[in-house]
C-alpha cells in the first residue's frame, strides 16, 4: 500500500514492529514442480493447522489444502484474535500523507457477530479521521502458496482500503528492500478497478510493477463481497479475482532484485487521504466499512 507519486517513503512511517516474538508454526511444503528450487527455503507457515478446503473460491481448487484462517467468528463486538492480528496505531501520515488516526478500538475494528471482521474509517466530530490497521507480523507469517481474503470493500473519494503484505524483516530492513505484495487495493473514487502490484528495489512508489483489473460486468467491486488473491512461487506471483487470473510476473518483469523469496505478513487496512486517491470532498460519505468474511492461507500441490 505504497503510494503511488512517491519513490522513497516506506509504507506505514515509523511505527512498524521491530520486536520479535515466538510465533506458532505449521510446516508446509509447497508442491510446485520445482523442488530443486526450494532446496534452500524454509517453507515456515505459523498458526493453527487447518485442513478443510471445501469452500475454496479461487483458481485451481483442486491443488490446494488450507492451512491456516482466520474466519473472523466471535460475538458482536469482540476485538479481532489478538493471536493473529496486531494493531498498528498513530496519526503521522503512515509515509503517505494520509489523514486518518488509525486506533486499536472497537469503533473502527471488530466482528460483526455474523463471521466478519468489520474495519470503519470514521470522520470524528472534531473533523478528523479514525481507522484500523491491522497486521499479522510476528504472529502468522508465511512464504509461498495462495494467500486470500473475501472482502466487501468501502468506497468514496479519499478512501483507501487495502489487502497487502511486507517482507518479515521489515523494519529492520527498511522499505522497499523489504518488498511488498499488495493483494488488493482500491481507490474509493474508482469503485470499478481494483490493483494489484509489488514494490522491492529500484521498482517502488510510482514506479511499482502490476496491473489493474475492472469490474467484469462494468459494475463497482463495493457493491458485493470478491474473493482477492495471489497465487505465490518462488519465481512467479499471480493475482485473481473471484478465481479470474487476471496478472503474473517474474524477476524478468520487475527491473530489480526479486525480493519474494522469503517469508510475508499480511495487512488489512483501510487509510483515508494520500498522494495517490487523493482526500475525502463533500461526496464523501462516513462511516465507510472494510467488510471482511475471512483470510486465508493455501499450500499449493
Amino acid at each position: 500500500m505504497s503510494d503511488r507519486t512517491a519513490t522513497s517513503e516506506r509504507p506505514g512511517g515509523t511505527s512498524a514492529h521491530a520486536s520479535r516474538r515466538t510465533r506458532r508454526t505449521v510446516t508446509a511444503a509447497v508442491g510446485l514442480g520445482a523442488a530443486a528450487a526450494l532446496t534452500a527455503t524454509t517453507l515456515a507457515w505459523s498458526g493453527s493447522d487447518v485442513t478443510d478446503n471445501s469452500e475454496l473460491t479461487s483458481t485451481e481448487t483442486s491443488q490446494a489444502t488450507l492451512v491456516w484462517s482466520d474466519e473472523f467468528d466471535g460475538a458482536a463486538g469482540d476485538a479481532p484474535d489478538p493471536a493473529n492480528w496486531n494493531h498498528e496505531t498513530g496519526d503521522h501520515g503512515w509515509g503517505n500523507e494520509e489523514l486518518q488516526n488509525y486506533t486499536a478500538g472497537r469503533d473502527n475494528s471488530a466482528l460483526d457477530g455474523e463471521g466478519n471482521l468489520v474495519i470503519t474509517a470514521r470522520q470524528e466530530a472534531d473533523g478528523g479521521y479514525t481507522s484500523a490497521r491491522m497486521t499479522t507480523q510476528n504472529n502468522i507469517e508465511h512464504a509461498y502458496g495462495r494467500v486470500e481474503a473475501r472482502i466487501k470493500l468501502p468506497t468514496g473519494q479519499g478512501v483507501w482500503p487495502a489487502f497487502w503484505m511486507l517482507g518479515t524483516d521489515f523494519p529492520d530492513t527498511p522499505w522497499p528492500d523489504s518488498g511488498e505484495i499488495d493483494v488488493m487495493e482500491l481507490i474509493g473514487s474508482e469503485p470499478g478497478t481494483v490493483h494489484g502490484t509489488v514494490h522491492g528495489p529500484g521498482y517502488s512508489g510510482g514506479g511499482g510493477v502490476g496491473a489493474s483489473y475492472d469490474h467484469p460486468d462494468g459494475g463497482a467491486f463495493p457493491d458485493d463481497f470478491h474473493v482477492y488473491a495471489v497465487d505465490w512461487a518462488p519465481d512467479s506471483i499471480t493475482w485473481s479475482v473471484d478465481g479470474v487470473a487476471y496478472n503474473t510476473i517474474t524477476p524478468a518483469d520487475v527491473g530489480g532484485d526479486w525480493v519474494f523469496n522469503q517469508e510475508f505478513f499480511m495487512i488489512l487496512n483501510v487509510a483515508v487521504g494520500g498522494q495517490w486517491p487523493g482526500y475525502p470532498d463533500e461526496t464523501t460519505q462516513f462511516p465507510q466499512e472494510m467488510v471482511v468474511d475471512y483470510v486465508r492461507v493455501y499450500d499449493m500441490e
